[in-house]
């Protein structure tokens, strides 16, 4: 009398079918739409802020000629508004190099502080002329950095809710 009852021999393993890999379906094309624009955004609103402060803020009548102040001759704000401008920027160009900001300091934050530290410099700009400019009027390229400032703003605004 056996101790271990018999049993039947198990089939033998038949190797599963080998299969060549397919190729994966290219990915759809994504169209534009309103999400993802806020970097788009700050980068051109942050170009424009840059190259309007290298344009005329004042311009008038000088001793027989008409005479174009630019930002950047303005004084210390002029140039801070060429700095901010570069600034905005800079932080799109750190995200698509991969670098990304700490967790506590969000890009848009960033971005809208940004902007309304440029709002504040061109808006003084605005209403207080530089004495030695004292024959000079308010020229186009101050508008042009006040929109830029508030446009960057609105980017900082867009992408915050993007973010969400």
């Amino acid at each position: 009398m056996p101790i271990l009852p018999t049993v039947e021999t198990p089939d033998p393993l038949a190797e599963p079918a080998w299969d060549a890999p397919v190729e994966p379906a290219p990915a759809p094309r994504r169209r534009p739409s309103l999400w993802g624009l806020g970097e788009r955004a700050t980068w051109v609103a942050g170009l424009m802020l840059a190259l309007s402060a290298l344009t005329g803020w004042y311009s008038g009548e000088g001793e027989g000629v008409t005479v174009s102040v630019l930002g950047w001759h303005t004084g210390v704000l002029g140039k801070l508004v060429l700095v901010l401008g570069l600034l905005a920027i800079l932080v799109v160009a750190l995200k698509q190099w991969g670098l990304e900001l700490p967790a506590a300091v969000p890009e848009s934050l960033v971005v809208i502080a940004l902007g309304s530290l440029a709002t504040i410099f061109v808006l003084v700009r605005a209403i207080s002329i530089p004495d030695e400019f004292f024959f000079a009027g308010r020229g186009v390229g101050l508008w042009v950095s006040l929109a830029a400032a508030v446009a960057l703003i609105g980017a900082g605004l867009l992408q915050a809710s993007e973010e969400l």
